[in-house]
């Protein structure tokens, strides 16, 4: 039956379709038994017609006995496959009257489909399922909303529809690792987290949903970190001069443990947390929530039901071909497949700047004010003409104007925007409702401003929140908002208490409660049921963050559209997403020192000291960080997005002090006797500078 050694596992055929790849994502895992000399591939097994599982788990083959797979191959073995015309096609389309036959492999290569659940009927490629639609109103691509890759939306085997959010397309390769990997409790539609009725139509078209948990969730001592409360400051700088382990309750020197893993902390004054509830994540895991395709949901138990259709969800009857239990390995590189068509935020933003024009237009900004001295000059500035930044202090009589650096202004204009009351939130920020602002229609200009940076050379915003983002890509109407995005504390109560109540006299105590509140925004709504809370809650949430700043946010959305620059973000939302979302990475050593051209001929010994006093700042040697360094030398405390012009640059010179020209991005070392003396220069310096600026700026601010 088999001729291959049961020790040389990768070398055996299974006995269905006689082919030796192990290939788990395609043909199931592939197992043998070789006290019978029997290899199987999981899914060939599963989906051939004349065998079902008579066992428990563990006997013979996934629970298959060793008798029935013998008397499967048997009668196989007198079919011919209707694609490769060779015997032992253990599979047949149920379609009445068809009598097509197949090998699992060649029904896949024939666009066949298969159903992991109910009877798991297959279907030959004239009478499988197709996706029923709305009628296409799509003109253009739209990307897979897995893998970004463009696709025509048209339904076909290899493009399936959502079948709860119109909009959304996915190619079945990039569907099926993440339901791989996701699970029958996570895998939901990226763009509405929806799980029933996505998971249902993904079945029906052949998606294989594994009954079990996801893969990050089966690793080994995954919560042995849990079992510990973590006591300890974990930023980069701590302040606390007690050290990162002291901790004192109701003060700043409180230690805040992160609210997704817990095992990482923070001093509230270390991150500028101003209260214990407010919500801190360390950047591990605020990059991996910030890049998941999807949240996690809480797992629910299998409803029972009696009976059920071909086509039903797996998770309302036992099958008769009951499934493995088994995570599979992860394929994430079919999640890769379309990275090749996808753009770069510097080339994207590079693209956008051939736009500027060589002409110069001059802009006269008042650090004391410089938000509104920047209104009043963009208002009338031609987006397409090259900034020049002029500083003027309206204060000194003598109108004095100083030459300044157009990417440190327009770094300082993004602090004040992320900080303004426009937006509202702490580290990932929504819109706000502000009448004045509306009045002034300064989200248009907020929107038009962010534009301008972007494309000028500006720095990353990276404070929009994940709804935010989503709104701006995907509309409002195809965005589900979630608690963290509450900014008050009043309305997110509220939410709360309703998605808590315990029985419907407790959820209509607080909507009588609340009934005024309700009732002003639009959500007040009869419950008959205490199933109704969750839809209660979901109105009053999309009310708060969405329906509430619908017009700021069309008149923000409006001027992001200048240099069509928001339409860059709607045709690649995965390379902008970074920029938006996340504050750019901690700079290391390395990327300074590539940062910096030679721009004269190096004095070999400083550049020894300088090489050394980037590894004792990176190492924690020193108070001063890459970030001041590059604040001093190019007004920016990140590279921006599209990198600087001119590139930044390093001189030697017998001086006694660094000195750093913004305006060219220009940083000149001392050459000194001793790496002492040079250190002591350097940090004496650049922290005086720093601190300096930074008074300077807060000055301006109070006042």
């Amino acid at each position: 039956m088999n001729e291959n050694k049961p020790g040389d596992s990768q070398n055996l055929a299974c006995v269905f379709c006689r082919k030796t790849d192990d290939c788990p994502y395609k043909y199931g895992e592939k197992k043998t038994n070789e006290k019978w000399n029997l290899t199987v591939h999981y899914h060939c097994l599963l989906m051939s017609s004349g065998i079902w599982q008579r066992g428990k788990e563990e006997e013979g083959l996934y629970g298959f006995l060793i008798e029935d797979i013998k008397k499967e191959v048997h009668r196989a073995s007198k079919l011919k496959c209707s694609v490769c015309k060779k015997s032992g096609a253990s599979i047949g389309c149920v379609a009445p009257r068809c009598k097509r036959s197949y090998h699992l492999p060649c029904g896949l290569e024939r666009e066949c489909i298969f159903q992991f659940t109910g009877n798991f009927a297959s279907f030959c490629w004239s009478h499988r399922p197709i996706q029923i639609t709305t009628s296409n109103n799509y003109r253009d691509s739209l990307p897979c909303t897995i893998c970004l890759e463009y696709i025509e939306p048209i339904p076909t085997y290899s493009v399936l529809q959502s079948p709860c959010c119109k909009n959304a397309w996915f190619h079945r390769d990039c569907l099926q690792v993440q339901a791989i990997n996701a699970g029958i409790f996570f895998f939901r539609c990226t763009i509405c987290n929806n799980s029933e009725i996505f998971q249902k139509e993904m079945l029906k078209m052949g998606i294989h949903i594994p009954e079990k948990d996801a893969s990050w969730e089966l690793e080994e001592n995954a919560y042995q970190d849990l079992l510990q409360h973590h006591e300890r400051c974990d930023v980069r700088r701590c302040r606390c001069k007690e050290g990162r382990e002291y901790n004192e309750p109701d003060s700043k020197w409180e230690i805040k443990r992160c609210q997704c893993c817990g095992s990482s902390g923070t001093h509230l004054a270390c991150s500028s947390l101003r209260s214990w509830e407010q919500n801190w994540e360390c950047l591990e895991c605020r990059s991996i929530i910030y890049n998941s395709g999807f949240q996690k949901a809480k797992k629910h138990a299998a409803p029972k039901s009696n009976k059920v259709a071909i086509t039903d969800c797996l998770l309302e009857e036992s099958s008769p071909k009951l499934q493995k239990l088994s995570s599979g390995p992860q394929h994430e590189e079919l999640l890769r497949q379309g990275s090749k068509f996808r753009r770069d935020i510097s080339t994207i933003l590079i693209e956008l700047g051939f736009q500027i024009k060589k002409k110069t237009e001059k802009l006269y900004i008042n650090k004391a004010n410089i938000w509104n001295s920047a209104i009043d000059e963009f208002k009338n500035f031609n987006p397409s003409y090259t900034i020049e930044v002029s500083y003027v202090n309206e204060n000194d009589g003598f109108g004095k104007e100083c030459l300044g650096s157009k990417q440190e202004f327009l770094s300082l204009l993004m602090h004040h925007l992320a900080n303004s009351s426009l937006f509202e939130g702490s580290l990932s920020k929504n819109l706000s409702l502000n009448s004045q602002a509306l009045e002034e229609n300064l989200y248009y200009e907020a929107g038009k401003i962010l534009a301008i940076s972007l494309v000028h050379g500006g720095p990353s915003p990276g404070f929009f929140s994940k709804t935010l983002f989503n709104c701006l890509v995907y509309g409002p109407e195809n965005t589900e908002p979630v608690l963290e995005d509450v900014s008050d504390f009043d309305v997110a109560q509220i939410i709360i208490r309703i998605n808590t109540a315990a029985d419907i006299t407790d959820l209509n105590s607080v909507i009588n409660e609340c009934y005024n509140y309700l009732d002003v925004i639009g959500c007040l709504r009869h419950v008959t049921t205490l199933n109704d809370k969750y839809m209660l809650a979901k109105d009053v949430l999309v009310y708060q963050v969405i329906k509430r700043v619908q017009i700021p946010f069309e008149s923000f959305k409006q001027g992001l559209k200048t240099l069509g620059v928001l339409e860059k973000i709607q045709t690649y939302p995965e390379a902008f997403y970074d920029i938006l979302c996340h504050k750019p990475e901690t700079l290391s050593a390395k990327v300074l020192s590539d940062l910096f051209e030679m721009h004269t001929l190096p004095d070999v010994q400083t550049s020894g000291y300088w090489k050394n006093y980037l590894q004792n700042i990176e190492e924690g040697k020193s108070a001063t960080t890459m970030e001041d360094i590059l604040i001093f030398a190019t007004g920016c405390n990140s590279v921006p997005p599209s990198g600087f012009k001119p590139t930044p640059s390093i001189e030697y010179l017998h001086t006694d002090f660094p000195v750093g020209n913004k305006c060219n991005n220009c940083l000149v070392l001392p050459i000194t006797k001793t790496y002492k003396e040079f250190e002591e220069s350097m940090d004496f310096t650049i922290r005086n500078t720093i601190k300096l600026e930074k008074e300077e700026y807060s000055h301006y601010v109070e006042h």
